[in-house]
C-alpha cells in the first residue's frame, strides 16, 4: 500500500471528522434559535455576534464541569456507553460519497473514505451497534429512570430498523447495486433521483430516521416528563456532552444519507451543461450536497418544535402495524413495477 494513499485517506478523514463535530456543534445553535423564531422570541444572543460562540461556551462548560459518576452505577459500562454512542456515529459516514473525483496534479483523489460495495449493510451494521451505547448507559446508571429510557430506545430501535431495511430492498431493487457511491453515481440526472422512482420508500426510510435519531416526536428514550432525562439522567460533564454530540451526528450523517439515497447525493441539474472544469463541478457538487443536507436537518428541527411526541403504544403501532406492512406492499408494488418495465419497455 502506498504511503500517498494512507496519508490521502487520514486528511479526508480529519476533515469529514472536523466538519462533522463542527455542524454538529452549530446545530445545537441552529435548533434553539430555530426554536426562538418559530416561538416568537430571540435564542441565544449574549455570546458573540447573534450568538455565534454559544457553542463554544456550552462545549467549554461540558468539558469543565465536575464529573460524577453514581455510587451504584458500573463505573467501567458507565464510561463505555457514550463512547460506544460517540464512535459509532462518527464512523458511519465513511462509506458516504461526498463529491466526485478530485485532480490534484497526476493524483485523482476520492472524495469518500471507504468505496465498500456492501456501503448499504455497513451503514446498517454500524446504526445497529449505536443501541449499545444508549443501552449500556442506562442500564450501567443503576437508575430506574435510565434503564427504562434504554429499554425504550432499544424496543423502538429494533421496531424501526426493520420497516428502513424493508424501505431499502425496494431502492436496492430500484438501484441493482449496494454501493453508496454506485447509488450515487446513477442519479447524475435530476429525472433519475431516486425520489421519483421510491417516494412511498422514502417517506417510510426518513420516518425510521426520526426514530433511529430519537427525534421528536419519537424521542421518547429521554422524554423528560416521564423519565428525567432517560438513559442519561445520571450524566454530567462530558459524557453527557458525548451522548448529545452523538444526537447531532446521528442527525447529520442520516441527512447525508437520505440525500444520497434519494435525492441524487452530490448531482444537482445541469451539472454537464455548465461548461465547467471538472474540479469546478466536484466542488459545487460537494457545496451542493451539504445544502441539501442543511435541509434535512432543518426539517429534523422544524418538526421537533411542531409537532407533539407520541405516546409510546403509538409509536409501536405505527411502526409494527403500519410501517412494516406499508415498506412490504412498497416492494411488491416496486417488484411488479420493475416486471412491468423489464417486460413491455426494455
Amino acid at each position: 500500500m502506498e504511503w500517498s494513499f494512507v496519508i490521502e485517506k487520514l486528511i479526508l478523514v480529519s476533515i469529514i471528522f472536523v466538519i462533522t463535530l463542527v455542524i454538529a456543534m452549530y446545530s445545537t445553535l441552529a435548533e434553539r434559535k430555530i426554536a426562538g423564531f418559530m416561538q416568537d422570541r430571540y435564542g441565544p444572543d449574549r455570546a458573540g455576534i447573534f450568538g455565534i460562540l454559544q457553542p463554544l461556551c456550552d462545549g467549554g462548560k461540558f468539558f469543565f464541569k465536575e464529573e460524577i459518576i453514581p455510587a451504584g452505577a458500573h463505573k467501567v459500562l458507565f464510561i463505555v456507553g457514550p463512547t460506544i454512542a460517540i464512535i459509532t456515529a462518527c464512523i458511519s459516514s465513511a462509506v458516504i460519497p461526498w463529491g466526485q473525483e478530485l485532480q490534484l496534479g497526476d493524483r485523482v483523489v476520492s472524495l469518500q473514505v471507504a468505496d465498500v460495495n456492501v456501503g448499504i449493510l455497513y451503514m446498517f451494521g454500524v446504526i445497529a451497534l449505536g443501541v449499545y451505547g444508549i443501552m449500556l448507559g442506562g442500564w450501567a446508571s443503576n437508575n430506574k429512570f435510565s434503564l427504562m429510557g434504554a429499554i425504550r430506545a432499544a424496543s423502538q430501535s429494533i421496531s424501526y430498523e426493520i420497516a428502513m431495511g424493508l424501505s431499502i430492498i425496494a431502492l436496492l431493487m430500484v438501484t441493482q447495486s449496494l454501493s453508496l457511491k454506485e447509488i450515487v453515481a446513477a442519479q447524475s440526472g435530476f429525472v433519475h433521483w431516486n425520489i421519483w422512482a421510491q417516494p412511498l420508500g422514502f417517506i417510510i426510510f426518513m420516518v425510521c430516521a426520526f426514530a433511529e435519531c430519537n427525534r421528536v416526536p419519537f424521542d421518547l428514550p429521554e422524554c423528560e416528563t416521564e423519565l428525567v432525562g432517560g438513559y442519561h439522567t445520571e450524566y454530567s460533564s462530558m459524557k453527557l456532552g458525548l451522548y448529545m454530540f452523538s444526537e447531532y451526528i446521528n442527525m447529520f450523517v442520516s441527512s447525508a444519507l437520505m440525500a444520497s439515497l434519494y435525492f441524487g447525493g452530490y448531482n444537482f441539474p445541469f451539472m454537464h451543461d455548465l461548461g465547467l472544469s471538472a474540479n469546478w463541478i466536484t466542488i459545487i457538487g460537494v457545496l451542493v450536497f451539504f445544502l441539501k443536507i442543511f435541509g434535512f436537518i432543518f426539517f429534523f428541527m422544524w418538526v421537533r418544535w411542531t409537532l407533539p411526541r407520541f405516546r409510546y403504544d403509538q409509536l409501536m403501532n405505527l411502526g409494527w402495524k403500519m410501517l412494516i406492512p406499508l415498506a412490504i406492499a412498497n416492494i411488491v408494488l416496486t417488484g411488479v413495477f420493475t416486471l412491468i418495465k423489464d417486460t413491455y419497455f426494455s
